[in-house]
């Protein structure tokens, strides 16, 4: 194994256990997927998560047969997946010359605490087509429909034993919960303990946060002690899931992670915080336990996420989220060894790199200088 942590834990391979990456393309500067797909194959990293269904780097990986895809639906495209004929076309136009590659269809991203109704209004029936579409061509046994969630879908959080739903999303959220129990494809949730942290850090310890040492808490319902609070945020909505009824519904993490910058105001936010969260997450995720409500399930995770993004709106965190700099350096050291195959040219194209540099560049600049 290639990929390798070294924190308090040892040296793991990150191959045998519940990790995937996600990997967003808001930049203007990232490398050609093939390189991509180089990279995460020297890294042993076999399942990645897109914010679409890319062609052309579901392509760029089709030689890696190691590799399992999450793909998503935009929200922008709820709506017409509303309508089952849509449906089965984006299924055929998307997922069928890919299938191969693909395990997961993620139908939308954080619809329910956004401010798009009508997005709302089409979540579950856009589940239920896209099921129903991959059905008709017998591929709902072999690929999960879900959608991920923020966190802010939860009313109360703590202590996890009451976790419950926010009451004016219960509607939507006990038809995708049916959906998941009859479909037996996962509830997915956006979880990430860097905002409570940097929202209210004189009562949050960054060692609860960081994984690191700490006293942690004790649920005063269920005895349960919580050293870290990502696990206790699966908890809380297992709990919330249980509230409802269910107790046939798993829940993955679709997104965690720690910006390794950010702005003077967003504390926290550091190459050296950010080391420390997912190192010891990995660490945490390779023991293969589960949280301390749910000991015997596997705690399975997507980090988010692969590069830095330079594009992304918002403040600065959001550009600050990778594991790696566009140009393949890890941006910071949690024992990441592997690489981006470099560029060659062949004798051609270095002659018209000699041409643009020595001839038309000069010229170029002297008609900027003169003009």
């Amino acid at each position: 194994m290639r990929l390798i942590v070294n924190v308090d834990y040892g040296f793991i391979p990150i191959r045998s256990v519940g990790i995937g990456i996600n990997y967003g393309q808001i930049a203007n500067n990232l490398p050609a997927p093939s390189r991509v797909a180089a990279l995460l194959d020297s890294l042993n990293i076999t399942r990645v998560k897109l914010y679409d269904a890319d062609p052309i780097v579901l392509s760029a990986f089709s030689n890696s047969s190691a590799v399992e895809f999450t793909i998503t639906i935009g929200n922008q495209y709820l709506q017409s997946m509303s309508d089952p004929a849509q449906a089965r076309s984006w299924i055929q136009q998307n997922v069928q010359p890919h299938v191969s590659q693909i395990r997961s269809i993620t139908v939308g991203n954080e619809v329910l605490t956004g401010n798009d109704t009508s997005a709302m209004q089409s979540l579950v029936p856009a589940m239920q087509n896209v099921y129903a579409a991959l059905g008709s061509v017998d591929l709902a046994r072999q690929i999960d429909v879900t959608t991920a969630h923020s966190t802010g879908i939860l009313n109360v959080s703590f202590p996890p034993s009451a976790g419950a739903f926010r009451e004016d999303l219960l509607d939507y959220l006990i038809n995708i919960l049916d959906f998941h129990a009859q479909t037996g494809t996962p509830f997915m949730i956006n979880a990430y303990p860097f905002f409570a942290y940097e929202s209210d850090p004189q009562q949050i310890p960054l060692s609860y946060v960081l994984f690191e040492a700490n006293p942690g808490n004790t649920d005063p319902a269920t005895n349960l002690h919580y050293d870290n609070m990502l696990y206790a945020q699966i908890d809380a909505v297992y709990a919330a899931i249980r509230r409802e009824g269910h107790d046939d519904v798993a829940v993955k993490v679709s997104e965690t992670g720690w910006p390794s910058k950010g702005d003077p105001d967003e504390i926290g936010a550091s190459p050296e915080n950010a080391q420390l969260y997912n190192g010891n997450l990995l660490s945490r995720v390779e023991m293969n336990q589960g949280t301390p409500a749910k000991p015997g399930t596997p705690v399975d995770v997507f980090i988010f996420a692969l590069f830095n993004e330079d594009l992304k709106p918002g403040p600065t965190s959001e550009r600050n989220y990778g594991l790696f700099f566009p140009n393949g350096t890890p941006a910071y050291n949690i024992g990441l060894q592997g690489s981006i195959p470099q560029m060659h040219f062949s004798r051609s194209h270095k002659h018209v790199l000699l041409f643009y540099n020595f001839v038309l560049l000069p010229i170029v600049l002297s008609v900027i200088c003169f003009s």
